[in-house]
């Protein structure tokens, strides 16, 4: 059986064996195994193609497990639209009084109506809030 096919083997072999994994650790002896594949067809031989092998499956191994640890450990999804707005500061705009259907806020930038969470509660302008709930497109908010 010639050398070559003796890596190719062996890169299937690493490459299943990824699949089974969960860590990145078994593609870059895939990949150096691949490269070694290459060289022993040019007419390398074992020991060349060994090195070669060993070379560059440390190599890979080095420069892109660390990548690929990185990306597994990216946070979960982020907060978007309104509910990102959750939690949020903002600013009076206009006086917040429920029973007159008053209230404006300023969050981030944008306008919105805004609702006192404690519906008796006024809040005059300029006081800064905490939103703590969107509905529909009024911001719900306390001091």
């Amino acid at each position: 059986m010639d050398l070559w096919i003796v890596w190719v083997i062996l890169a299937v072999l690493f490459g299943a064996g990824e699949l089974h994994t969960n860590g990145f650790f078994l593609a870059p002896f895939a990949a150096g195994a691949l490269i070694a594949a290459l060289l022993g067809l040019a007419g390398l031989g074992l020991a060349a193609t060994t090195i070669v092998f060993l070379a560059a499956s440390v190599a890979a191994l080095g420069v892109l497990r660390p990548v690929a640890l990185r990306h597994r450990r990216m946070p979960t999804a982020m907060r978007t639209g309104t509910a990102a707005l959750i939690g949020r500061q903002a600013v009076v705009v206009e006086r917040i009084a429920n029973h007159q259907g008053l209230g404006l806020v300023k969050i981030g930038g944008e306008v919105w109506t805004a609702r006192s969470v404690d519906g008796d509660e006024e809040i005059e302008a300029g006081r800064p809030v905490e939103v703590v709930e969107i509905r529909g497109a009024t911001a719900l908010v306390m001091e």
